[in-house]
């Protein structure tokens, strides 16, 4: 079961778009013929050049010769060849060591996670609110015992999720609603528990209006029925016990 089945149609993922065509074109150039910007001809040439037989015309990734460069948004008229060209939206005397094209990152850098303190606590200044998805990424601690998940709207706790490792010999994941100081009717779960020591999880919580929707690992775990129903009022995130947290983000549920 994927993420989509477990949580309703999961929150969709940003495509991206291939474009394909005949041939390359940069911006001003006539499709299958490619030229560099402000150049206009069949046959592509170096500003200042008389067109040879065969110059072989440069496509956008390949270097240009050294010695003759032309970018983006010059012209050079006369045959005059520059002698110091400039980038765009670059004033200086040729080109820095890491040039970019417009609009993209000049050195991207892969994502830096760093572990979260435990016992982690969030405000959810909003609370909690129909299509709301709560994604948390982490690591069950090596001998784990347990650890637990607790929604509250201040000292109550809407859903109090605790999957145990030894709970008198079995897994077992109890949840359950603490209201006026008292502890509601416990809901057990004994047949799945996707929860392994030492081993990292994925786990998605989704508030409807009827319930929050658990899914791990993109499996559908559990659903939990709302026994605080004000949902708006339910502004605390707590994760507590013997688990190591890398991300924990709050979303909206995309159809």
């Amino acid at each position: 079961m994927n993420l989509s089945d477990a949580l309703g149609g999961g929150p969709g993922s940003p495509g991206q778009n291939n474009l394909q065509g005949g041939g390359g074109m940069w911006p001003g150039g006539q499709p299958n013929q490619p030229t560099w910007p402000g150049q206009p001809g069949v046959q592509p040439a170096w500003p200042g050049q008389q067109q040879p037989g065969q110059p072989t015309p440069m496509w956008p990734g390949q270097q240009p010769n050294p010695s003759q460069p032309s970018w983006p948004g010059q012209q050079y008229g006369g045959g005059v060849q520059p002698s110091q060209p400039t980038w765009p939206g670059q004033p200086g005397r040729g080109p820095p060591s890491q040039p970019t094209w417009p609009g993209q990152p000049s050195q991207p850098t892969a994502p830096q996670h760093q572990s979260l303190k435990v016992p982690y606590d969030q405000n959810l200044p909003n609370g909690c609110y129909d299509n709301m998805v709560i994604t948390i990424n982490g690591t069950i601690n090596h001998n784990a015992k347990m650890f637990t998940l607790n929604l509250t709207k201040g000292n109550d706790i809407a859903m109090h999720i605790n999957p145990r490792f030894d709970d008198q010999g079995k897994k077992t994941i109890v949840r359950n609603s603490l209201i006026g100081s008292k502890w509601g009717k416990e809901e057990r779960e004994h047949n799945h528990f996707p929860f392994t020591q030492g081993q990292p999880f994925e786990m998605k919580i989704m508030c409807t209006n009827n319930e929050f929707r658990v899914a791990v690992n993109n499996s559908h775990l559990l659903e939990y029925k709302h026994r605080i129903r004000d949902l708006d009022s339910i502004k605390h995130l707590g994760i507590y016990n013997d688990v190591t947290l890398t991300s924990v983000e709050i979303d909206n549920f995309n159809i």
